[in-house]
């Protein structure tokens, strides 16, 4: 039996899990296909409220992975359903965002506008390249005012072809700075999103694939669902060693492929841990590993071993940098 033979949907974020910028991650594509053939549907998750879905999905299908407009759930929709259940029928909506959110608020029957003199119901912001000191400044206007202060996602960061920009979360901290007002975040790892897609794929036994512990896996935590890490964004293998419990995904595999494999057998003898062909153990206050084979393989006994010797704390960098050149590289 494979890992994905135990899901019958697939919750995917895009960014740094399916494409890079422009560019799918290699072999996700085929590994999707794959997923499809044996019939699981595939949701597409994301952060990002830059974009319309059907946008979305014609560069999903571009890249060769087939979806249609209806697959994709962004944090704009859960945002959108979030204002709407807070606010009239056709209250106006300052968007400090693009045509993703816009599109969103429409859609949930809310009346998106630019400037502070419609006095809007609520803000909301979303990363958007063409977001100005002008709108930031009627965002932070409207705050003032009262509006209701609402974040697509608080993403300090976004993985791209380049490497990592500034994310919505980082923006945001404009008008928060400006009015001494936290946002209310819909988009992971805050429930608004992951109850969206839930609303929409009616899965009965899901898998929430992401790159990143902060939001992708935190966001399954807190929805318990399984969740499956991958090492083609924005987590490396020492923040998996690392990481708090809330950030510990149920599975970890290099990409996609990983779907199409054997779950892993980790197994615990004593106080060493198992997979494959390596063996991994906590002595002295220090992570010790030993043995040959797939990196991938390393990296799981690894967490094992470090994440049932630290419980709930996390673990100190110092205690398993001595392992990292035997776990998969970056």
């Amino acid at each position: 039996m494979t890992l994905i033979d135990r899901y019958d949907t697939l919750l995917l974020d895009l960014d740094g899990v399916v494409y890079l910028g422009r560019n799918p991650v290699p072999g996700a594509p085929e590994a999707l296909r794959a997923a499809r053939d044996k019939s699981v549907r595939l949701a597409f998750v994301t952060n990002n409220a830059s974009r319309t879905p059907a946008a979305i999905a014609e560069h999903l299908t571009h890249l060769g992975v087939a979806a249609a407009p209806e697959d994709v759930v962004t944090s704009a929709q859960a945002a959108a359903r979030l204002i709407a259940e807070h606010v009239p029928p056709g209250s106006p909506v300052l968007v400090v965002g693009g045509a993703g959110l816009r599109g969103a608020l429409r859609d949930f029957g809310l009346r998106p506008v630019s400037t502070a003199l419609d006095a809007p119901t609520a803000v909301v912001q979303g990363i958007w390249d063409g977001i100005s000191y002008g709108l930031l400044a009627e965002g932070a206007l409207a705050v003032r005012q009262g509006a209701w202060f609402v974040a697509a996602n608080a993403d300090t960061t976004m993985p791209t072809g380049r490497g990592e920009l500034p994310g919505n979360g980082s923006m945001t901290r404009v008008i928060a700075a400006a009015t001494g007002v936290l946002p209310v975040v819909a988009g992971k790892p805050e429930p608004p999103l992951h109850r969206e897609s839930m609303i929409r794929t009616n899965a009965e036994s899901p898998l929430i694939v992401g790159d990143r512990l902060d939001t992708d896996i935190e966001g399954a935590t807190r929805a318990n669902v399984d969740s499956l890490l991958v090492l083609t964004g924005v987590a490396t293998p020492l923040d998996l060693l690392t990481a708090v419990p809330a950030h510990r995904p149920t599975h970890i595999a290099a990409d996609l492929s990983g779907l199409h494999a054997p779950a892993a057998d980790i197994h615990r003898s004593g106080g060493e841990w198992s997979c494959e062909s390596w063996t991994a153990s906590w002595r002295d206050g220090r992570l010790h590993l030993t043995g040959a084979g797939a990196p991938i393989d390393a990296l799981r006994a690894a967490c094992a071993a470090t994440w049932a010797a630290v419980g709930e704390s996390a673990a100190d960098e110092d205690a398993v940098k001595s392992v990292l050149h035997a776990l998969p590289q970056r």
